[in-house]
């Protein structure tokens, strides 16, 4: 499973790394269907190849078609980190695809030891799943983050910019209505990033409409809000995106990318429980966390 997002005459490909997904992030729907298998590097290159070739033969050009790729697909690509550096490496060489260590990116929840790994291995342009602003929130969100907490990740992130081929990490953050889009989530943001930008960290937001699909429990913040929050972000100096929605017509959009895998995980009771536990609401949010996440 892999989309390719057209930008003018070229384009970007999300690229998988895994069958499935075993991360579980609350609103994500590959994370909803459980986890098969890791990729092999010819599988992962493959979609690469496939699709450059197809999309050569459908635009009838010989030039390059593809000229960015995101492992954002299916999977945590840090988790398959032994097929991913090589298949990213293929990219980057010149014998091989070519691309700019600036045009490969990384799209990780935070596997801490492995974005340490990846700065020495290979380092590419890094994007980090943050989409909450402290420890309690992040937890039942991105349940990783219970194993890696926030502080760990931001202190990751500082450390992989003195190999990165940017000088910022991407943080992506999915706009959830009522979950971690009022002014106060806004507020405890921009004071965790202040926090870690004393000691290093250089980042730039991306603010991404949620893609609704019926498992999550979840729904799309209002437009309104999310241009809201984003200038709460950039009044506050942070360079800050909000991403077009594309794809989302065939459930091909971020988060909705799933397919039919053999889930070995359970994954769908653990989801089930999941979504009765109460996400922590903008009212409770402490100005002391930020500082102790």
């Amino acid at each position: 499973e892999s989309v390719f997002i057209p930008e003018d005459d070229r384009g970007t490909l999300c690229v998988s790394s895994q069958a499935g997904c075993a991360v579980g992030c609350r609103f994500c729907s590959t994370g909803h269907q459980g986890f098969s298998r890791n990729l092999t590097t010819g599988e992962i290159l493959a979609q690469l190849w496939f699709a450059e070739h197809f999309l050569r033969k459908h635009l009838k050009t010989d030039e390059r078609v593809i000229s960015n790729v995101v492992m954002m697909g299916m999977g945590e690509p840090l988790q398959n980190y032994s097929a991913l550096v090589p298949a990213l490496r293929a990219m980057l060489d010149d014998h091989g695809y070519g691309l700019s260590r600036r045009r490969v990116t990384v799209s990780t929840s935070g596997v801490v030891p492995m974005i340490e790994r990846l700065s020495g291995d290979c380092p590419v342009a890094l994007a980090v799943s943050l989409h909450a602003p402290f420890d309690s929130l992040r937890d039942n969100l991105v349940p990783l983050n219970r194993k890696y907490p926030l502080d760990e990740l931001m202190q990751a992130c500082i450390g992989y910019l003195a190999h990165a081929p940017r000088d910022f990490i991407t943080f992506e953050y999915c706009m959830l209505d009522g979950v971690n889009d009022q002014p106060e989530h806004a507020s405890a943001l921009i004071d965790l990033v202040q926090k870690h930008a004393r000691q290093g960290l250089r980042c730039k937001f991306n603010l991404i409409p949620f893609n609704p699909f019926p498992a999550s429990g979840l729904l799309r913040s209002p437009q309104a809000r999310v241009q809201a929050f984003a200038k709460q972000l950039q009044d506050a100096g942070l360079v800050t995106t909000v991403r077009k929605t594309r794809g989302d017509d065939i459930d091909a959009a971020c988060g909705q990318l799933a397919g039919d895998v053999k889930d070995r995980t359970q994954v769908q009771n653990r989801m089930a429980q999941q979504r009765t536990i109460r996400l922590v609401p903008a009212s409770t949010v402490q100005a002391q966390e930020p500082g102790d996440a």
